[in-house]
């Protein structure tokens, strides 16, 4: 190994990653290297770490290689692997951009979760398209404490359980994963959202990330608010035939989510990179021992 790794820090709506640049996937990020980078007291500090490497050098990216030249190898702050990352797909794109990968206009990056379409600005918002969400059927139930509320299970690549409360405060710290049932329906664990109304079309809501914790924010979490709201809402766009856009508050600031009728979503909201510099290789060594 180097003795030195260079890395960036960006975040989306205060949803935050480490950024490791590897387009030749030379560098071996282990779960405990990851979890060593993302320690927010011993280590950089992030609710995520983004692997930005080619997909024809990785594995699980080869067969979207002709799509997309970049893969998102998006890992969650624990050091395991997650299939999607809305916001990071955001930081992702900006940090092409700031590297020279990419200008602004229309790109496309794989994920574990498939080809993402992503709209880059000059200046300002990234807007990402989704893809479609999956409602598998059955019922599901979310506590916290001696709180239970029925869930809607979402599926934007990755899992959801969205929860609908009267007051942000009732989901209680996070710092744990909420008690769910039955446990078969998420046999790998899952982002567990706590929704409250803010106005028409508008909601606010709170999240435990599978791997991470309570977060600032989450892209796919916001995608499956909005789409478990249309549902309760009645303004389903398969059954109306018009988008719906909610607008959705996280504690990181805001996102907005467009659902078509075609059942695809766009999500549109800001991505910065912060700072910039080079991770001690031999840190990183002893940090994994």
């Amino acid at each position: 190994m180097s003795t030195s790794i260079a890395f960036l820090k960006g975040h989306g709506t205060e949803n935050d990653f480490v950024i490791v640049p590897d387009p030749e996937n030379l560098i071996d990020l282990s779960p405990a290297a990851v979890a060593a980078l993302c320690d927010r007291r011993a280590g950089i500090g992030g609710d995520g770490l983004l692997h930005v490497v080619r997909s024809a050098a990785h594995p699980e990216a080869r067969g979207m290689a002709g799509e997309a030249e970049w893969f998102m190898d998006y890992r969650n702050g624990d050091g395991s692997i997650a299939e999607m990352c809305g916001n990071g797909v955001r930081v992702f794109a900006r940090y092409l951009q700031r590297a020279g990968h990419v200008a602004e206009g229309d790109i496309a990056i794989a994920t574990r979760g498939g080809v993402k379409s992503v709209h880059l600005a000059k200046e300002g918002d990234v807007t990402v398209g989704m893809g479609k969400a999956l409602l598998p059927e059955g019922e599901v139930t979310v506590r916290v404490g001696e709180h239970a509320w029925p869930a809607r299970n979402v599926n934007m690549g990755n899992p959801h359980a969205v929860a609908f409360v009267d007051d942000l405060a009732h989901a209680g710290d996070l710092f744990t994963v909420p008690p769910f049932s039955p446990a078969s329906v998420y046999p790998d664990g899952v982002n567990v959202e706590f929704v409250v109304d803010r106005g028409p079309r508008h909601v606010a809501f709170r999240v435990h990330e599978r791997g991470a914790g309570e977060t600032r924010s989450c892209g796919t979490g916001a995608c499956a608010v909005a789409v478990a709201a249309a549902r309760r809402d009645g303004a389903d766009p398969a059954v109306t035939g018009a988008p719906v856009t909610y607008t959705v508050d996280v504690p990181g600031g805001r996102l907005v989510i467009t659902e078509r009728a075609d059942g695809e979503i766009e999500m549109t909201g800001p991505a910065v990179i912060v700072a910039e510099g080079e991770i001690d290789a031999e840190w990183l060594e002893t940090a994994v021992k």
